[in-house]
């Protein structure tokens, strides 16, 4: 793992707890001021909790479970009658627990002697964050996507593809489908597939987007780099949304072909949606990739074919 990335992932844990105790403070302030009878009980359990440290530290050699469960029973009735008093209060019973953003590791980025998931799920949107700067990510948007440079059927495949698009991206998650979309060059792949990833970016999902190309040259120079390491491809693999541009621009070689099929196998059989946008069309695909490349992308993807004529041309032309 990038150490940069580690740092960073780690500082914003560090202030998730810090923020989650300072909340946990004030509403402690907050109920202590409005309901002097909690502020009694507390007293209590901060009492009983200096007792089991006596009763530890005094009691090796002895027998202290009775005593031990005496106190926990003892704090745990006291526990539930503050609850009780929140909720008389208008309060959640949970009011004066820690909340952490992730439960299972109270935000420090462990889970017993493993990293928790949380702080894996972090890393890998950073490092996504960290591969997008350099692509187009900013530039596409679905109100700037414009119809009136498509006529007849081409206008209204092109109206429903642009609908189904910011449906999907509206309503993405983690069990969303893949798409395909493909048609010549010019008609708005990129432009919906950039859109599509900044509304799903906003929604708090990691991205990946980049040329076939691209990517495909950074697992191949991880692969056979002498310290051979997997994170572009393990960030390829678990990001929530992948979104490969540009298929079929790239080398036909073993490598690449086999690495296409394994990205896209291996993603489908996780669940996790992808995005790919080419300008072959499917009897294309078929004759450039191994026939089980083709199958999964029929099978399990959404086919959106583009259909009119360059608008790039037409801007270039009417300008």
């Amino acid at each position: 793992m990038d150490s940069e990335i580690f740092d960073k992932a780690q500082a914003i844990l560090t202030n998730r707890r810090k923020r989650a105790e300072s909340e946990n403070e004030a509403r402690i302030d907050e109920i202590n001021k409005k309901i002097p009878q909690i502020r009694e009980i507390n007293d209590v359990l901060f009492n009983t909790g200096k007792q089991l440290i006596s009763i530890i530290s005094n009691g090796k050699g002895q027998d202290i479970s009775e005593k031990v469960e005496q106190l926990r029973q003892y704090n745990l009735g006291a526990q539930a009658m503050s609850r009780k008093i929140l909720a008389e209060h208008g309060y959640p019973e949970d009011y004066l627990d820690m909340h952490y953003t992730c439960p299972v590791c109270c935000d420090r980025g462990y889970n017993g002697s493993k990293y928790c998931e949380c702080f894996k799920t972090l890393c890998g949107k950073l490092a996504a964050d960290e591969l997008n700067k350099s692509s187009q990510l900013k530039l596409s948007d679905f109100e700037s996507f414009d119809l009136i440079y498509y006529s007849g059927e081409n206008y209204m495949t092109m109206k429903n593809i642009l609908e189904f698009t910011k449906q999907y991206a509206e309503t993405f998650n983690n069990q969303s489908k893949s798409i395909l979309m493909f048609g010549e060059t010019g008609l708005g792949k990129t432009h919906l597939s950039l859109a599509i990833a900044n509304v799903v970016l906003k929604k708090g999902y990691s991205v990946i987007y980049d040329s076939a190309i691209n990517i495909l040259r950074s697992i191949e120079k991880e692969h056979f780099n002498r310290e051979y390491n997997s994170e572009m491809i393990d960030l390829v693999m678990n990001t929530d949304l992948l979104i490969l541009d540009d298929l079929g621009t790239e080398y036909v070689t073993p490598f690449y072909t086999a690495t296409i099929y394994n990205i896209i196998n291996t993603r489908l059989n996780c669940g996790k949606p992808s995005i790919i946008s080419t300008n072959l069309d499917l009897e294309g695909i078929a004759q450039r990739y191994d026939k089980r490349v083709m199958s999964r992308i029929v099978s399990m993807y959404t086919c959106l074919e583009f259909r009119g004529k360059d608008v790039r041309l037409q801007k270039r032309n009417n300008a």
